[in-house]
């Protein structure tokens, strides 16, 4: 629908048009290794503790402040971005999407019904799988009673080091099919309460000032988690390797004990499609994600 001026209405809202960046715009393929897609209805954050400090997120959006008609020609001041609402919508395959992975949805600064509005499209846009990550779990589980928690819908909160364990426990009260940690950039040793938590990832800072993780740090998390039986994801040592040293972040890599851990919730769910002529909408399988 138009709006005034050249703008168009999307949900409500007035959108006005601007260049087309397609590498920042939307990705339907993600370099990140848990995730298959990102999708950024809201851009821009602000720092809430430790493993905000050296943001990959800040650092890349700030490279195009002032870049006239380009999405980050205000760095990373928050932003709603409601014309990319329905993207996922329009991608017709099935993936795992990776939601705000340039900002955080349960920021202060995001209107509630906002945030419903996210949600709303993830509960439609069925076929796919949405994994969302916060480090404001407070705000989280206030809102929970609020929000539509389908199977499709993964909620995660960060936590790098023992001081924001609390986050675990806001999460507890959230609804979802799948709770899962990001203990990235892990900053500390870990003594995680896993009850009700159905996955967790590990990753090392990278980056220019990158903080060294230690290897002992990762293999505890590793032995609580199989102590549980919550699968294990080891996502990357980032800029230092194993023992410590500054090597980059491709060449420290993501072995741990001369292994890939990969690991993924295990569920049973029904196959969604997205909606073509004439063809059925669904159809009763098994999926594995592990």
């Amino acid at each position: 629908m138009r709006g005034v001026g050249g703008t168009r209405l999307e949900r409500g809202v007035a959108v006005r048009p601007q260049r087309i960046y397609p590498d920042v715009e939307m990705a339907e393929r993600s370099s990140i290794e848990w995730t298959e897609a990102t999708w950024n209805p809201v851009t821009g954050c602000s720092k809430v503790s430790p493993g905000c400090a050296h943001c990959y997120a800040e650092a890349f959006a700030e490279r195009f402040r002032g870049v006239p008609g380009h999405p980050y020609e205000r760095g990373f001041d928050l932003q709603l971005r409601p014309d990319r609402l329905e993207q996922p919508l329009k991608w017709t395959q099935a993936r795992m999407i990776f939601v705000n992975s340039m900002s955080d949805l349960f920021h202060e600064d995001v209107p509630d019904e906002f945030i419903e509005s996210v949600f709303s499209v993830m509960a439609e846009a069925d076929w796919h799988t949405f994994q969302v990550l916060t480090k404001r779990s407070e705000r989280v589980a206030q809102l929970a009673s609020r929000l539509s928690w389908p199977d499709n819908v993964w909620m995660g909160v960060s936590v790098e080091n023992q001081r924001w364990t609390c986050r675990v426990d806001h999460l507890r009260e959230v609804p979802a099919k799948v709770r899962f940690l990001s203990c990235e950039p892990l900053l500390g040793p870990l003594r995680l309460d896993l009850q009700g938590i159905d996955w967790v990832i590990v990753g090392g800072e990278s980056g220019a000032h990158a903080r060294p993780m230690k290897a002992d740090w990762v293999r505890e998390i590793r032995q609580q988690c199989q102590e549980r039986r919550v699968p294990f994801f080891f996502k990357q040592w980032g800029a230092h390797n194993e023992i410590g040293q500054r090597v980059g972040k491709h060449r420290a890599g993501r072995l741990l004990d001369r292994r890939i851990w990969s690991g993924l919730p295990v569920i049973t769910r029904t196959e969604v499609t997205a909606p073509t002529p004439g063809s059925p909408r669904r159809r009763v399988v098994g999926i594995r994600l592990a």
